[in-house]
């Protein structure tokens, strides 16, 4: 007689840009191919591990609330609904940058019984007031982690200041109909032209 094969781990991978344009360097298609290569590696020794949704969301910051967040907030009703084992991101930082909101949704997760994973650290388990030092560790790294982040925003707010100080374009994208040339905004005539042209037509 046969034993029965365990059903695989149904896992709703969540993904998370803080801006359309992905300007943080990491954007959702990367963030998902780390996800199945860790599927893909870790999955065999959870009994198998299968993706049910692909849950984004696209430029919405990860200081937003679940309210604010379509995607967490359908990965989390998933979940509430038995519809899904756990949760998959890349990282913590893509459930939420903030350490307070990162621990708000671990521990949702874990009141509806399911799991949390990220591609870089496998399982994050539930908190156990007969082992301390798991969510203390967890804790400082999520604190380590935004010190990090407000460390590299500081020093790339400083630098623009420092260029416009000294006369250079330091924010982001030019308006259409501009471009930046030298350090220097200056005049893009072909999208002026087109600018013109809507002008005369409004």
């Amino acid at each position: 007689m046969s034993t029965p094969r365990t059903p695989a781990l149904r896992l709703v991978m969540l993904l998370r840009v803080s801006t359309a344009g992905q300007l943080d360097g990491y954007g959702l298609e990367a963030q998902e191919k780390d996800c199945r290569r860790w599927v893909r590696t870790a999955g065999p020794a959870l009994g198998g591990v299968r993706i049910v949704r692909v849950c984004t969301d696209g430029g919405v910051t990860g200081k937003a609330g679940d309210d604010e967040r379509p995607g967490l907030s359908e990965a989390l009703q998933m979940l509430a609904a038995g519809e899904a084992d756990g949760i998959l991101a890349p990282n913590l930082d893509r459930v939420a940058r903030e350490l307070t909101q990162q621990e708000a949704i671990l521990s949702v997760v874990w009141a509806h019984g399911a799991r949390a994973f990220t591609a870089d650290r496998g399982e994050h388990l539930p908190d156990d007031e007969d082992d301390p030092m798991r969510t203390f560790v967890r804790q400082v790294m999520g604190a380590a982690a935004q010190l990090e982040r407000g460390l590299i925003a500081k020093r790339l707010r400083n630098g623009r200041k420092t260029k416009a100080a000294a006369g250079g374009y330091a924010y982001g994208a030019p308006a259409y109909g501009q471009r930046a040339e030298e350090k220097a905004l200056t005049v893009d005539s072909a999208e002026a032209e087109v600018l013109e042209q809507m002008h005369a037509w409004q």
